[in-house]
């Protein structure tokens, strides 16, 4: 909770910030949202490290296969860069980049996805026979 608080200070302060900078400086202001973002993004290794080892654990008592739960993995951090970067290039004004950033986390979901698909597929084929 505690860290959340911080990170929307920080974020709604350097929004403001950025609001007055581009003004004078859309160069500055974008430099100024990214710093805030990467100040955030390392604030949460931390809690990162804490949720990996949860989901490792919930991995290993579950009984079910590391292999299963990686593009699951691949997946979310796709999307969450994805969010992120499509985000910036809206910051900057780059409306059209944002759309390419969104279209190829999608496919790079689907092609990390991929090895769920298949097992998805070939347990369908077995129940078929």
């Amino acid at each position: 909770m505690e860290l959340s608080v911080q990170a929307a200070v920080l974020c709604i302060t350097a929004a403001l910030l950025a609001l007055v900078v581009r003004r004078g400086s859309p160069e500055s202001a974008l430099l100024l949202t990214l710093g805030a973002a990467a100040a955030v993004l390392l604030s949460l290794a931390g809690s990162l490290k804490l949720l990996m080892d949860f989901l490792g654990r919930l991995v290993e008592e579950s009984g079910l296969s590391r292999e299963l739960f990686i593009p699951l993995y691949k997946t979310v951090g796709i999307a969450l860069v994805v969010k992120l970067g499509g985000s910036l290039c809206r910051d900057a004004g780059e409306s059209a980049l944002s759309s390419v950033v969104e279209t190829a986390g999608a496919v790079c979901a689907l092609v990390a996805a991929l090895p769920l698909l298949r097992a998805v597929l070939a347990l369908l084929l077995e129940l078929m026979r």
